[in-house]
């Protein structure tokens, strides 16, 4: 099918010393490009959206536009690195959507079967791999965090609100506005913290600081606090704003990795950070807390969560998110959080309240800030491929709790009072 006249993109140069991957389509062969772009044309012809490309030519079966600016780049990309492609073709502006969300939520909701499934057995040969240097080792966890961490607290600040939660709020109803959000953020950190029964005189262990609220609010309840961070940045305005709160002589903010936290505790809090911990140190995590929780003691976690069976096919690769936002992360499916506690430690899930709407909702309201202050975020010197890259992160993982194809998880694990 062919449409009339489309509009042209004018993106903004990119800058090939900051975004070499970016600044011009990698090199694919012929048949490799050739390849891709017959499963993408494959794909977009039964998928609920229209794909018009520069052509005119359009397919799919009608909903949100996607609009391919440079067919030729878009495919080559796609080529030689999948789904990493398809992100660096957006950042690169050779694609665009009126509505990105609507766009990736549909490609989200299919994900299991756009590519073919005599492809996605030979995944292993397409599909790139993870790179060894970002395993999250004690060394490699403190590059990778600060890789997404320590970019500007100022950055940070401009999106988030006053509580500075960069989590899944949890809403009395949905959808949310923004002047609901602060409260949203506490009401979630007051239900992990009711979750591990943290109250006056509690010994409380955060793995995971962020910028010091849920520590804050734990202090405030009479609890003594010690939170660990890798996060230079984070830890100097968790300083701050404990400092300001009144809690210093309640709250230890600490620069150490989960792995060197020793004492006993009686509740431990960690909170959407799971997902930096990668697979193979699964173990090694829910041991901490199995360790440093005393006897009777509770855990209260948020995790974001993904399908088992994507989990397994997409573990050893390499994906967008991981080379642009969060190195060396990997979210974990239900499955695997059970089996890992049951097979490692002594621990019992005792509960379990899953509220994936509520994080697209937290999504969106940051998505939106951070347009509006698109601006302000320029001043701090975040250039145009930047914003490009951080409106694609945001709408890509709005997209995911919208489609269904992730959730956001409150655990509760209990230890036995007395030891086995």
């Amino acid at each position: 099918m062919r449409t009339g006249a489309r509009p042209t993109a004018h993106p903004a140069p990119v800058d090939p010393a900051r975004w070499p991957d970016v600044a011009a389509p990698p090199a694919s062969s012929p048949p490799r490009t050739a390849v891709a772009a017959a499963v993408v044309r494959h794909a977009l012809r039964g998928l609920p959206l229209r794909a018009r490309f520069a052509d005119g030519t359009e397919l799919g079966r009608g909903g949100p536009v996607l609009h391919i600016h440079r067919p030729d780049a878009f495919h080559a990309r796609i080529g030689r690195s999948g789904l990493i492609g398809f992100g660096e073709s957006y950042m690169a502006g050779e694609w665009d959507a009126p509505d990105p969300v609507a766009v990736l939520t549909v490609l989200a909701a299919h994900a299991a079967d756009l590519v073919p499934a005599p492809l996605q057995r030979l995944r292993g040969l397409w599909a790139p791999r993870r790179p060894a240097a970002r395993r999250n080792t004690p060394t490699g966890s403190r590059a990778n965090i600060s890789h997404h961490y320590d970019l500007s607290n100022d950055l940070f600040a401009l999106f988030l609100d006053e509580t500075l939660s960069y989590s899944s709020a949890v809403f009395r109803g949905l959808p949310a506005t923004w002047d609901l959000l602060a409260d949203a953020q506490r009401r979630k950190i007051d239900r992990l913290l009711d979750l591990a029964a943290v109250g006056d005189g509690s010994r409380v262990l955060e793995i995971g600081t962020g910028w010091g609220e849920l520590a804050i609010r734990a202090a405030a309840r009479g609890a003594r606090v010690t939170t660990l961070t890798l996060s230079r940045e984070q830890r100097e305005l968790a300083l701050e704003r404990v400092a300001a709160a009144g809690l210093a002589d309640r709250v230890d903010v600490e620069l150490r990795d989960y792995r060197e936290a020793r004492g006993s505790y009686d509740a431990v809090v960690s909170v959407e950070m799971i997902e930096a911990v990668g697979a193979e140190f699964w173990p090694t995590y829910f041991r901490t807390l199995d360790a440093r929780l005393a006897p009777g003691g509770r855990a209260a976690l948020q995790a974001i969560t993904m399908p088992h069976d994507r989990m397994l096919a997409s573990s050893s690769t390499h994906t967008w998110i991981q080379k642009y936002i969060f190195p060396g992360g990997l979210l974990p499916s239900v499955e695997a959080i059970a089996g890992t506690v049951r097979e490692h430690t002594g621990l019992t899930v005792a509960r379990r309240d899953a509220y994936g709407p509520h994080y697209a909702e937290t999504l969106r309201l940051w998505r939106e800030r951070f347009t509006e202050r698109a601006d302000e975020v320029a001043a701090l010197a975040f250039d145009d491929t930047f914003r490009r890259m951080w409106t694609f992160y945001l709408a890509y993982s709005e997209a995911g709790f919208r489609s269904g194809y992730l959730d956001v998880q409150q655990y509760l694990l209990t230890k036995e009072d007395t030891p086995r």
